[in-house]
């Protein structure tokens, strides 16, 4: 059982449900995300989401193709994403925190780097699953079959347009949780979440005993209220990157992203 199992098992156990907050790593530089993601856990996220920066960034908005161009451009590579989530392990286990750690990538850069190595060299720092946005269920076989032989959950992702086929391919072919993408079209903050997403949750619940999450669009907490009614946690992300973004370089920036934190997990007190 690695850190994500033992995540939702404890919060089950209090009938609580998973606050997932995304960043882009290295922006706007590795020594900032680190110091965000120990603030933001100490604010209340249960599960850190860490973009992997890649210059053609296609299923994310404006906000995170910002985010991966300004890491990019700040000298962001692949390995040192790992080196620093080495690191930030390093600090959350001298402050006996156990929070799990997500990668959430694209297929070429994984590639690139190789997958076996990139699996390995990513549980040996501390990560404990990979989301590879652009790798369908049906083809990910090879990359399974690295996961359970390294230990890191294999993250599938669902849309409100999977056949009740395809969910049941990503039941079985993912591990730690499902990712179900709240509408078509790129991540961003927006105003509202479909109503019909309760329905999309059931019949992926149906499927598969791991936690299902949602994610794109959820950025305020009564976003998360709704949500985490009927799905096991909340992702936000383009709204939290949209907050560092504007303090970059400010003396503030790691504050206000643990202040918005913070707000989020009203939204969890709300729905009880």
């Amino acid at each position: 059982m690695n850190r994500i199992d033992k995540c939702f098992a404890k919060l089950k156990e209090r009938s609580d449900k998973a606050l997932l907050c995304f960043l882009t790593s290295g922006d706007p530089d590795f020594a900032t995300t680190a110091d965000i993601v120990e603030e933001i856990i100490s604010a209340g996220a249960d599960i850190i989401e860490l973009g992997v920066p890649y210059s053609d960034p296609l299923a994310d908005g404006p906000s995170i193709q910002a985010a991966s161009q300004r890491a990019l451009q700040a000298g962001a590579t692949v390995r040192g994403v790992l080196d620093n989530v080495k690191k930030i392990r390093e600090r959350l286990q001298a402050e006996s925190a156990d929070a799990p750690i997500v990668l959430m990538t694209y297929f070429n850069p994984l590639q690139k780097y190789g997958m076996q190595r990139f699996a390995e060299d990513a549980v040996r720092g501390g990560v404990d699953g990979v989301i590879i946005v652009d790798l369908p269920p049906e083809e990910a076989g090879e990359w399974k079959s690295i996961c359970d032989d390294t230990g890191l959950a294999g993250i599938m992702l669902l849309a409100p347009t999977s056949t009740k086929d395809r969910i049941k391919v990503a039941a079985n072919m993912g591990s730690g949780f499902i990712y179900c993408v709240s509408r078509m079209g790129v991540t961003g903050a927006r105003s509202d979440v479909p109503v019909e997403l309760q329905e999309l949750i059931e019949n992926i619940k149906s499927a598969t005993d791991l936690p299902v999450v949602v994610g794109f669009g959820i950025s305020k907490p009564e976003h998360v209220e709704f949500v985490t009614r009927f799905a096991d946690g909340a992702v936000v992300g383009s709204a939290l990157v949209n907050i560092i973004a504007e303090h970059a370089g400010s003396q503030e920036l790691v504050c206000r992203a643990g202040q918005f934190v913070k707000e989020l997990r009203t939204g969890m007190a709300r729905r009880e």
